[in-house]
């Protein structure tokens, strides 16, 4: 079978270099779950190194190009081809509410909807690591005061460590984006279930960044704040100012004095 056909409108860039992909399967520590999902595998160039590993290895490709070379080159996945798309898909419908770690060389166009899934699935997933857009990468572990600091990187900080790993350059692709990418990696954090309600967490975070120029005393007028409340000093603060604990702190505040 002839190799698959790079689709633009997937988002598909196939990495041709080995050692990255075996360096990249090396970023799992493969302790705490005997299953991997791997998102996207294109040809298998990280999946053989996944088989590899002392666990098993599921992919989910919705490219049926990709599917069918998958199950012609790589014997050992059969049954464990999920053919569909990963961001409307019911992974439990497999997993079956048990733990397992997500890898993958992303699709730059929904690499960032993968890291919102993987937070939804938190409880299952202890380990997440992978390829994307260098600046992706680089939000989704930047810490506060910096300019890329924002939503992903909040969210994704309150569940796991995030640490950025080693940047790829441009030309071990085929075919060969227009940027560089980035591989991190997430592990959860032995205690991640926040002390404050969740759902308020997501919301404080996500209304404060939509105007992050603004001070939190603006950007938050829509939680009908207490004027008690909003004499607070962490409300001079812009969001991009704020750890993940000062978030917590801010929701903690909001839960217990809006009005």
């Amino acid at each position: 079978m002839n190799d698959v056909k790079a689709k633009k409108h997937l988002g598909q860039h196939f990495l041709t270099d080995e050692t990255i992909a075996k360096n990249i399967a090396d970023t799992l520590s493969f302790s705490g779950y005997d299953t991997i999902l791997e998102i996207g595998p294109g040809m298998g160039v990280l999946t053989k190194y996944l088989l590899e590993k002392p666990t098993t290895t599921y992919v989910i490709e919705i490219d049926q190009e990709s599917v069918e070379y998958l199950a012609t080159h790589y014997p050992k996945l059969q049954g464990k081809i999920i053919s569909k798309d990963v961001l409307k898909y019911n992974i439990n419908e497999v997993f079956e509410g048990k733990s397992f770690a997500i890898i993958g060389n992303f699709p730059y166009n929904i690499s960032t909807q993968i890291v919102f899934r993987c937070l939804e699935l938190r409880e299952q997933v202890p380990e997440f690591s992978g390829m994307f857009q260098k600046e992706v990468a680089e939000r989704i572990c930047s810490k506060k005061g910096n300019k890329v600091y924002g939503i992903l990187s909040v969210l994704a900080q309150a569940f796991y460590d995030a640490e950025y790993l080693f940047t790829v350059d441009e030309h071990v692709f085929n075919p060969p984006p227009k940027v560089k990418s980035g591989v991190l990696r997430l592990r959860r954090k032995e205690n991640f279930h926040l002390p404050c309600n969740e759902k308020m967490f997501f919301s404080v975070i996500k209304t404060g960044f939509q105007q992050r120029r603004k001070t939190l005393r603006n950007s938050l007028k829509s939680f009908n704040l207490s004027d008690n409340l909003k004499e607070d000093s962490i409300f001079d603060l812009r969001p991009e100012q704020l750890s993940v604990e000062q978030f917590i702190e801010l929701t903690l505040k909001i839960e217990a004095n809006a009005v």
